[in-house]
């Protein structure tokens, strides 16, 4: 199975809490670093469409390496974005088993509510992406890309869908944004699960009862009841932007 970051982050900083647990599961692990500007030393921040087919490039590396005909695809965040972008438009869906995003922006994020702002101003997305990434506005509600990732439905034929997200996302509001809306997809919302569970997007990758889900849909058979302990909101988020950017 293959792990796809998201903005301004890498391979690391995202997944080395999930990606053990499932390695300890027997499950067979690959993630790769993509949107990256030479030079830089984190990821996820250039042209989405690109790192959409940089996916494609790596799952086929991943298959040719194990011999195996189909990967599982779990994203974070832009991730999520991508690595359903490649299946669904660049033909990717025969390749693949299942599809997981994490905090996915499914529809868009408004981004702490600045999106509406921005639209009402007519160039400061320019300014935003100096500020930020041109991933990041390209990731903004009602984007292009956003758009051109949802025209003519979320899902195709022959791949599991499943959403992860929190009623309490920082990004993606309304957090209904996350969900997919195609046939076939299923739509898990923390909070429906876990209630005293407030975590929000930046440490979903982090929380173990997000983890646990995630393994428990990628190995079925066995499959363990994640414990439900208080998180408070806002937990992780000063870790995980350190981490991106140590």
């Amino acid at each position: 199975m293959v792990l796809a970051h998201g903005t301004d982050s890498s391979a690391y900083s995202d997944w080395a809490g999930l990606s053990p647990l499932l390695a300890q599961a027997g499950i067979c692990v690959f993630a790769l670093d993509y949107g990256g500007k030479p030079g830089k030393d984190t990821f996820g921040t250039e042209d989405v469409w690109a790192s959409s087919a940089q996916i494609g490039v790596f799952v086929d590396q991943v298959l040719a390496a194990t011999g195996a005909t189909q990967v599982d695809l779990v994203g974070f965040s832009q991730g999520a974005s991508v690595t359903r972008y490649w299946i669904n438009k660049l033909g990717g869906a025969p390749k693949v088993g299942q599809w997981i995003g994490m905090a996915s922006p499914s529809y868009g994020g408004i981004m702490y509510g600045l999106v509406p702002i921005a639209d009402a101003v007519p160039g400061i997305y320019k300014l935003v992406e100096f500020g930020s990434s041109l991933a990041a506005v390209q990731q903004a509600a009602g984007s292009p890309f956003i758009k051109d990732l949802n025209a003519g439905g979320d899902t195709v034929p022959g791949v599991k869908y499943t959403t992860i997200g929190s009623r309490v996302d920082e990004m993606i509001q309304p957090n209904s944004n996350i969900a997919l809306r195609g046939a076939g997809a299923t739509n898990i919302v923390l909070q429906e699960q876990c209630e005293a569970d407030l975590t929000g997007h930046f440490h979903l990758v982090y929380d173990a009862f997000a983890q646990r889900l995630v393994a428990n849909l990628l190995d079925p058979g066995h499959a363990v009841a994640p414990a439900c302990v208080p998180v408070a909101f806002g937990t992780g988020i000063a870790d995980v932007v350190l981490a991106a950017h140590s």
